[in-house]
């Protein structure tokens, strides 16, 4: 049996947005450098290349490019990998303002990456989801 809350009005009632402190950045490379791998929040593999979350400061340091910076929101409930809906609810009512969204799934969590002058709303949308 999988672990984590796999029903959606307990997920969207206890989701428990966290804002994590910083400036985060997409850049993707062709190589990445074993340094990157221990300081990236979140890597993907793709066909073109690999793409890096990582702090801003640290993309700079190693001079890379970006284009996006993003404040990075955690749901701290502990969603099952099987949830149904979970992602559709917040994403949707994020858009219904507006507002973008990067989502990461980790085995625990789900992580919301946002515009950075957009956390403070997105916080506020998401802290209301359970009330709906």
């Amino acid at each position: 049996m999988m672990s984590g809350e796999r029903n959606l009005q307990i997920l969207l009632s206890s989701a428990a947005p966290q804002h994590n402190p910083g400036r985060f950045v997409f850049c993707t490379v062709a190589d990445v450098h074993p340094t990157l791998w221990q300081q990236a929040v979140a890597t993907i593999r793709e066909q073109e290349g690999v793409t890096l979350v990582l702090a801003q400061d640290v993309a700079e340091a190693h001079g890379l490019k970006y284009e996006y910076i993003a404040g990075w929101i955690t749901l701290k409930v502990h969603s099952s990998l099987a949830a149904v809906g979970l992602t559709a609810a917040f994403s949707q009512a994020l858009a219904s303002q507006q507002i973008s969204c990067n989502v990461v799934a980790g085995y625990y969590h789900d992580h919301i990456f946002v515009a950075e002058d957009d956390v403070t709303q997105a916080m506020e949308i998401l802290q209301s989801l359970g009330n709906k």
